[in-house]
């Protein structure tokens, strides 16, 4: 009995770090944001309680209610991109091909490379002046003029799509490929045995193993890529208009350069909310991928 106490106690102490860490960089800044959001202040000096004053009016505005839905809408397309292009790359990489380990060290960079480095890359690819895009396009005959990528309603909302898939589709490509490879090969020989085709093979066998680990990728990437905010930034700040002013840039624009501090943390925890939801939904819907 006191080597089992001894040996409990041994692994409370291995798992003390993580425990701490999880306190002090999510739990306290989550009660804390949340305590913000009761007052007006400026975080120093003044802490005026106003109660749930700040949720009425974020709710009593729909200018919030416009910001989430144009975040709902920028992180579907995001998301359906990731799938497509790492789904499909998946499939061809977990083929025994020569020199297959090379193209996969290449298509992990995305995401190796550090977001603000990918916001100005793209923002000098887009740049209508000297960017990298305009002069091919204008040399190739297919516009006459240099188009402003970024600064054009009509086109923003798509090149930060396209940037974001650009960024966010290795993870999801080396999730799923994690996935594709602890499928047994025996499974595959059993269904061959017994006359599956590759498409057939693919419907009944693959997607259900790979279910789990989909759901999961799928909860990961739309809460990441709905409260985005690093890229979104740096290529437009919001604009043109509000063309691309998802909530995330919302919440900053109010806390730092309208200094609603308050306002800010009621949005966030707003915000917190909406991505516990599409996740809770996920699970609902695919069964927590275990079916």
């Amino acid at each position: 009995m006191m080597l089992s106490s001894k040996s409990g106690m041994r692994g409370l102490w291995f798992i003390m770090p993580a425990v701490v860490t999880l306190l002090l960089l999510i739990t306290y800044p989550l009660i804390y944001g949340a305590y913000i959001s009761f007052f007006d202040t400026n975080l120093i000096t003044k802490w005026n309680f106003v109660g749930l004053k700040h949720y009425v009016n974020i709710f009593s505005n729909t200018e919030f209610v416009e910001r989430i839905l144009l975040t709902l809408h920028y992180t579907f397309w995001v998301v359906v991109g990731h799938f497509v292009i790492g789904t499909g790359l998946a499939l061809i990489l977990n083929m025994k091909l020569k020199g297959i380990t090379v193209f996969r060290v290449i298509l992990i960079l995305p995401w190796l490379f550090p977001e603000v480095v990918v916001g100005l890359l793209w923002k000098w690819l887009f740049n209508p002046l000297y960017g990298l895009f305009n002069a091919v396009l204008m040399k190739v005959g297919l516009i006459d003029d240099p188009v402003s990528w970024l600064g054009d309603e009509k086109t923003a909302f798509a090149a930060v799509i396209v940037v974001s898939i650009w960024k966010g589709f290795p993870m999801v490509m080396m999730l799923l490929l994690a996935g594709l490879q602890s499928i047994p090969e025996d499974i595959y020989e059993a269904a061959r045995i017994d006359g599956c085709t590759r498409s057939a093979a693919f419907r009944y066998v693959t997607l259900p193993a790979l279910m789990p680990v989909m759901v999961v990728t799928l909860i990961l990437d739309t809460v990441w890529w709905f409260k985005h905010f690093t890229m979104i930034w740096i290529l437009t700040q919001g604009g043109p208009g509000n063309a691309t002013n998802v909530v995330s840039i919302d919440i900053f624009k109010q806390a730092f350069e309208f200094f609603n501090f308050g306002k800010a943390s009621a949005m966030a925890i707003l915000v917190f909310f909406v991505c516990w939801l599409m996740g809770y939904g996920y699970r609902r819907l695919f069964g927590n991928g275990d079916d």
